[in-house]
Order: structure tokens, then C-alpha cells, then sequence
């Protein structure tokens, strides 16, 4: 049986309360026919994620608006020279990030990550290195795909095989589109779990460049 707004809200207040790198009271919770909306403050962008992550795992939540805002701390923070140097490290020892094609602009903790790179996966591990730092206030990921010529694989045959093998009973509900790189989801899933398992099936796929999410979540209702 599907939860109620209440129930859903109750539930998110848990799981919170569960993860132990948010703190619950630093959190407010709010929600409208599934759709719930994170406010308060916590002092790094990294819990800020944490805390979505953790909205998104509650079962018959629909979408996350994320409004918790940033406060860095003043005895912690970083001046944005620290903190540009402390990201060219992390780039530098991350092994699944082509460290020397990125690009970073650092202004009052918020970074910006440019460049190019062959893989969807090498973009959002570039972003997934920084996300935890101290000092970082938010993340604009423009980093690009451009993908390697040797790459020959039909994109729609291989996007199909990864949504068989990863996303699961929720594949023969989805639907996509392919031009030029760019893929297109649309359809239904159950769950938000399915959700990620599609668009991670479609990222994950050599030759990928964009994935536009259009999934709608469903609750599955016995």
C-alpha cells in the first residue's frame, strides 16, 4: 500500500536520523503527494548530497527538492587559492579521473569543473573526488564527453543490453531515445533504486554523452 505524505515524511525523518553523516536537526522535511522538499543548513556540500541521497532511498518518494543551504563554517573553511590546490591534488591521485584534461574554477567555495573527457563515468567521478572536500560550497559540473573514435559498438543495441543486465524488471518499461550521443529516457520505474539503475545503465555506456532523465517514478501498488 502506497504511504501517506505523513508517513513518507516520518519515514525520511528516520532515515535521516539512520545516516550518520547527516545530522537530522540541522534538516526539515516537507512533503506534497510525494514529493518531498529538503530545507535547513548544514556546513558542507557533501552532507547537503547526503541528505538528498538519503530522501531518495525512502520508498513511494517520487522527487527530491533539495533547498538545504551551505554554511562553511569560518574556522574551517578554506580560502578559495587552499582550496583550488587542495582539488588539483585530488584530481592528480584520482585514478579514474583524467586528471590533466580538467579544468577547475574555484569562487567563494563554489566550484566549476570544465574540460573533456572520453567516458560519461570519468565526468561524474570527477565530480564524485571533490564532492566531500572541506571548503566546498557547491559543484557546476560542465565538463564535457567526447568520446574516442575507435568506439564502434551499434549505442542503441549496447544502451538496450546495459538496461537488460542492470536496470533489472524496470528496462521493459522504459524507453529511450539516441541521436548523436545524447540519450533520452522516458517511461516508468517503481522506485528511485530503479530510477538510478536506468540512468546508470545509460551513462555507463561507451559513446554516452548526455543522459536527459524523464523517468517517472511509479509506486508499485500489490
Amino acid at each position: 500500500m502506497k504511504k501517506t505524505d505523513s508517513e513518507i515524511q516520518q519515514a525520511v525523518l528516520h532515515e535521516l536520523k539512520w545516516d550518520t553523516r547527516v545530522k537530522e536537526t540541522d534538516v526539515g522535511v516537507e512533503v506534497d503527494q510525494g514529493i518531498v522538499t529538503l530545507t535547513g543548513t548544514v556546513n558542507s556540500w557533501a552532507k547537503k548530497v547526503a541528505a538528498q541521497q538519503a530522501a531518495h532511498r525512502v520508498a513511494d518518494v517520487l522527487d527530491v527538492a533539495n533547498d538545504i543551504e551551505v554554511r562553511l563554517p569560518g574556522a574551517s573553511g578554506r580560502t578559495d587559492p587552499e582550496l583550488a590546490s587542495a582539488i588539483r591534488h585530488i584530481l592528480e591521485w584520482d585514478a579514474f579521473v583524467p586528471h590533466a584534461r580538467i579544468r577547475t574554477t574555484v569562487a567563494d567555495g563554489w566550484i566549476t569543473l570544465e574540460g573533456d573527457v572520453d567516458y560519461y563515468s570519468q565526468r561524474s567521478d570527477a565530480e564524485r573526488a571533490v564532492r566531500n572536500m572541506v571548503g566546498v560550497r557547491g559543484i557546476s559540473n560542465q565538463i564535457e564527453i567526447k568520446p574516442p573514435r575507435e568506439i564502434q559498438h551499434d549505442l542503441r543495441t549496447a544502451i538496450e543490453e546495459a538496461l537488460e543486465r542492470q536496470a533489472h524488471r524496470g528496462a521493459k518499461h522504459i524507453a529511450f531515445e539516441v541521436h548523436d550521443g545524447h540519450v533520452t529516457l522516458s517511461g516508468t520505474v517503481h522506485s528511485w533504486a530503479e530510477r538510478q539503475a536506468a540512468i546508470g545503465a545509460a551513462t555507463g555506456t561507451p559513446g554516452v554523452k548526455h543522459v536527459d532523465d524523464k523517468l517517472r517514478i511509479e509506486p508499485y501498488v500489490p
